[in-house]
């Protein structure tokens, strides 16, 4: 009789525990790479065709007010899969450059000793997906680590294909070759498959990016949750569509040339990609389950567009740091609504960790902004703070509320604004003089965030 008991109360559990594991969705997370805030025809440009994230948008809620943590791609990326502020891990407050180099005092003390990037101790994804049982890959660009510790197998993802570096040619899979913004890089091949280098010549990426994760998801057991992280290199330079192939890898002297007119093609390519997603999920069954959320890392190049905004990518004003972000899940978020609420990358992040019942050992600076559109609950001000360093360079700001104070040091020059978004969206209107208070008041705010992010990393490493 006992025997009977114990085994019924196996099964029990067994099937407690696999009913949990079936009724947790699907997550896909799709990153683009220096993507502006006005470069997508559902965010209002008239000469980019993006059918696919259009119907995401019409399928989905679209977001009006959201940020990307950095202006650049390394800090942004260490944000989302920390859940915090990047500022908090050290090292990451601007782009890992070409060979791993540090561009700032800090991130070059770290890359001198062999430790600049990620460290495992401060990742939330995919650990937390992890422990609930997900399956979980990253198909894209990496640019959190070159080294031994700091690579995507490191930090828990079951499969991983893609560049480490920040961008690559998008046939021949190599750095820039040549003298390349303030060193020589040699060109090296940078394409890597569970840690080992792959080669794949002639491959368009953003195709084998798109392509990869329709033959990762295909494998995988329906009885299981997956986690796929895509964050694609597309249209971050070289800019090449998929009709531009070359011979020999794109040298360092072209390495940033280009038009308006190629971005656009890259931009289509990536919108051709993402459909290749979504038709995939619809054809077998999984878009229903699959939460599917799209946000670019940082602004635009010259190339791009943040529409109204003022800046571009490197830069703390609006249109180096505002950017489209699209989450889809359907029967839980109401298609076609624009939410205006205040919202950043490592927002989604604390969304995730809701959404699965995660528990993290560190409390995450960001909110859950899926229930707060699912729960149709009433947008509310926040307090939000960039920072990025690069060189003797410093460009900084916070929004509090509707206003925004923005610092820059740049060339041995410092200077200062304070806007109203809430009426000057396009940063044009300089309130400092005339509103001293507030401005005192985001200053301080901006002091007191920083001496709390301060990391205790460099004394550690």
């Amino acid at each position: 009789m006992m025997i009977r008991i114990n085994l019924f109360l196996l099964f029990l559990t067994y099937w407690i525990f696999s009913g949990a594991q079936n009724s947790l969705p699907n997550i896909i997370l799709v990153v683009a790479d220096d993507l502006g805030y006005g470069d997508l025809s559902c965010y209002g440009a008239s000469d980019i065709n993006t059918p696919n994230l259009d119907r995401l948008a019409k399928e989905g809620v679209k977001f009006s007010n959201f940020y990307a943590n950095g202006p650049e791609c390394s800090p942004t990326r260490a944000a989302l899969l920390t859940g915090r502020y990047q500022q908090r891990i050290g090292g990451l407050e601007c782009a890992i450059g070409s060979g791993n180099v540090g561009r700032y005092a800090e991130a070059l003390k770290l890359s001198d000793v062999g430790q600049l990037g990620l460290p495992v101790r401060f990742n939330v994804l995919p650990s937390i997906l992890n422990q609930r049982g997900y399956r979980s890959a990253l198909i894209g660009k990496w640019h959190l680590g070159y080294n031994d510790g700091f690579r995507p197998v490191d930090h828990g993802f079951h499969y991983s294909i893609g560049p480490l570096s920040g961008g690559v040619d998008y046939f021949h899979h190599t750095e820039p070759e040549g003298f390349f913004i303030s060193k020589v890089i040699e060109g090296k091949h940078d394409l890597f498959r569970n840690d080992k280098e792959h080669f794949r010549e002639g491959y368009y990426l953003t195709d084998l990016i798109s392509d990869e994760s329709n033959a990762w998801l295909n494998i995988q057991s329906r009885e299981t949750p997956f986690f796929l992280y895509v964050p694609y290199t597309a249209p971050h330079n070289p800019l090449q569509s998929s009709n531009d192939y070359l011979q020999k890898n794109r040298n360092a002297e072209d390495w940033n040339k280009g038009s308006r007119q190629e971005y656009i093609q890259v931009v289509q390519d990536l919108d051709r990609g993402i459909g290749k997603m979504l038709d995939f999920l619809d054809e077998n069954g999984l878009s229903e389950n699959t939460i599917f959320i799209f946000f670019s890392d940082n602004g635009p190049t010259k190339y791009g567009s943040a529409g109204n905004l003022r800046g571009t990518k490197g830069g703390v004003f609006e249109g180096g740091i505002r950017v489209p972000c699209i989450i889809r899940w359907p029967g839980k978020i109401i298609p076609g609504q624009i939410s205006k609420q205040v919202s950043i990358g490592m927002d989604l992040t604390a969304s995730i960790n809701a959404v699965v019942g995660g528990k993290v050992k560190f409390e995450l600076d960001g909110i859950d902004i899926i229930d707060h559109v699912v729960s149709g609950k009433k947008d509310f001000d926040r307090t939000l703070f960039w920072r990025l360093k690069r060189a003797e360079n410093l460009r900084k700001a916070v929004r509090n509320g509707s206003l925004k104070y923005v610092y820059n040091f740049e060339n041995g020059q410092a200077s200062e604004y304070l806007f109203d978004l809430s009426s000057d969206p396009g940063e044009s209107r300089d309130l400092k003089m005339q509103n001293t208070k507030d401005l005192d008041r985001l200053r301080a705010l901006l002091a007191g965030w920083e001496e709390e992010v301060k990391p205790e990393r460099y004394s550690q490493e």
